[in-house]
């Protein structure tokens, strides 16, 4: 649906029942279908009031609904905007699921560690030489913490990279969120006191090694059981530093932390 069809006189007029669902629902596969593409202007509501035969009340339920899975962005003043990028999507999912079960970062890195274990057995089948080899070098760059504005960085370009690496389209979204969520976690429990930080992101270099050196020996079982060592040593380090034992007294779960990490991500992804 473009933006001029939608008020034209062949819209569709649709049941009374449920309207806004199956406004919803219509309007999510035009979105999921690229005819209304990622960045794009929704149709102003006076529009999509009469393309669907409905008031514009019903418009502003279906755009909420929208909005809250992640696929319309509404600006005040501006419009609404379609904003279908899969890890806004995904993000919204597991922030919600965050919520409702009080997942705590446990949780969440147990996850990631399980799903980078994955991804790094593709990326020693599937990566290229080339994307080896760039990976390497956010390694090296990582040999020396010396502040954390440029570590921060690099740690979230190798962790997203390692997912990237394994060409597998769902995998590259769920990773590339919680690898931002694991370095941000770190970060954040480590007060930002740079001994503590070198002592956290530091303390991992052999552990980044081990794993772009079992990717060039192309082998699957290698980069699992270094992404495996890796994982295990990481949450280790993180949960050990004096403000993770903080939360944890005041906080067991750590849910309210994460999900206000994940919070902060979308808001600023879908600004």
């Amino acid at each position: 649906m473009s933006q001029h069809s939608a008020g034209s006189g062949a819209g569709r007029r649709i049941g009374r029942s449920r309207v806004a669902d199956q406004i919803v629902d219509d309007l999510r596969e035009r979105i999921l279908g690229g005819d209304l593409p990622d960045g794009s202007r929704l149709p102003a509501e006076r529009e999509l009031a009469d393309h669907y035969g409905v008031s514009g009340a019903t418009v502003r339920e279906a755009v909420r609904v929208l909005s809250t899975v992640g696929l319309v962005s509404v600006r005040h003043g501006a419009g609404s905007f379609v904003t279908a990028e899969p890890d806004t999507m995904i993000g919204m999912t597991i922030a919600s699921v965050v919520r409702l079960a009080g997942a705590g970062a446990v949780d969440v890195l147990g996850v990631f560690a399980a799903l980078n274990r994955y991804a790094v057995q593709l990326a020693a089948q599937q990566a290229t030489d080339a994307e080896i080899a760039s990976l390497r070098e956010t390694v090296d760059r990582l040999a020396v913490i010396d502040d954390t504005g440029g570590t921060i960085e690099d740690l979230r370009a190798f962790m997203r990279r390692l997912s990237e690496i394994s060409h597998n389209a769902l995998l590259i979204p769920l990773c590339r969120l919680l690898a931002d969520v694991q370095v941000e976690l770190a970060f954040e429990l480590s007060g930002g006191r740079v001994s503590e930080w070198r002592r956290v992101a530091g303390g991992l270099h052999a552990d980044r090694l081990a794993i772009v050196e079992a990717l060039e020996n192309r082998s699957p079982e290698q980069a699992a059981a270094a992404v495996d060592a890796h994982s295990a040593h990481a949450a280790r380090l993180i949960l050990s530093t004096p403000q993770a034992k903080k939360v944890q007294l005041s906080d067991p779960g750590y849910a309210r932390l994460l999900v206000d990490m994940l919070d902060a991500r979308l808001s600023s992804a879908m600004s």
